[in-house]
């Protein structure tokens, strides 16, 4: 299975709270954080709705 690096690149000031909630259970808490995470659908899935606030990098 492979990893992702999820970093978070722009506020959630402003943003929809099911956007922010997104952020939060990615383990996005601050801008500029990264987190890694197993490509699984679930994670890709919120990776996608809140893809104009983070940047993804695949870890091999």
């Amino acid at each position: 299975m492979s990893k992702i690096k999820v970093t978070q690149v722009k506020s959630k000031i402003g943003r929809l709270k099911s956007q922010k909630a997104t952020l939060e259970a990615l383990g996005l808490r601050k801008l500029n954080q990264t987190v890694e995470h197993n490509a699984t659908a679930p994670i890709l899935g919120m990776v996608k709705t809140v893809s104009h606030l983070v940047s993804v990098e695949e870890i091999k």
